[in-house]
């Protein structure tokens, strides 16, 4: 069956969002899929996911963010929504250097779970809270470099660098992908084959939220 014009695309990409409870998740992802932010969201439980189609180095790309749960108690389960994504945003909150402090763990998580070339990106969020700001943009810029990660400061609420960030993951996936040969016995990954949709584990409704829209 034809797909209609506007669910036509050229590759579909699975990015992750992962790091602490409450650092700006799911606001990151409602401010890139939807353009709104919330400002009483709950913590998520599981996984949701949303999804958003743009030009990526003028191709037509979908891109599939997955939301995964911050808690402690949620990690085992989120650990198999890792399969297929191509790209993770390692998300801590400027303001509290806790969360800061357990990227590394975050990112230990990912690497083992993860596929190896996955395109990570970490994301410091909440840069409107700058009288409260504890974890200064040196460190933790030396800290991506020393892990080979890219590196950019966000604020969800005000719509600052979240379109950057979500454009220079993809773009990154875009050109790692453009450049992978495919050999005839490696089974083609989901972003080349046209008008497929990845199913990772068991597949569930996406909660919806009730958000303010931006103005």
């Amino acid at each position: 069956m034809a797909r209609r014009p506007d669910e036509e695309y050229d590759y579909l990409f699975k990015a992750v969002l992962i790091g602490d409870s409450g650092v700006g998740k799911s606001n990151l992802l409602s401010r890139f899929t939807r353009n709104e932010f919330c400002l009483e969201s709950k913590s998520t439980i599981g996984v949701e996911f949303a999804t958003r189609t743009l030009q990526v180095e003028g191709r037509t790309v979908k891109a599939q963010i997955w939301d995964t749960a911050g808690q402690e108690r949620y990690r085992a389960i989120t650990s198999a929504y890792y399969r297929g994504a191509l790209g993770a945003l390692l998300v801590y909150d400027v303001t509290k250097p806790t969360t800061f402090e357990n990227v590394s763990r975050w990112l230990k998580e990912l690497r083992d779970h993860a596929d190896s070339n996955i395109v990570i990106m970490l994301v410091g969020n909440k840069t409107d809270l700058k009288h409260l700001r504890a974890v200064a943009t040196e460190d933790a810029q030396g800290f991506a470099e020393k892990e080979g990660l890219s590196f950019i400061e966000t604020s969800a609420l005000e719509a600052i660098n979240v379109e950057n960030a979500f454009q220079m993951i993809l773009s990154e996936i875009y050109r790692k992908i453009s450049k992978k040969p495919l050999s005839s016995d490696e089974p083609a990954p989901t972003n080349l084959k046209e008008g497929k949709t990845l199913v990772v584990g068991p597949q569930e409704t996406p909660t919806k939220k009730t958000c303010c829209s931006a103005s």
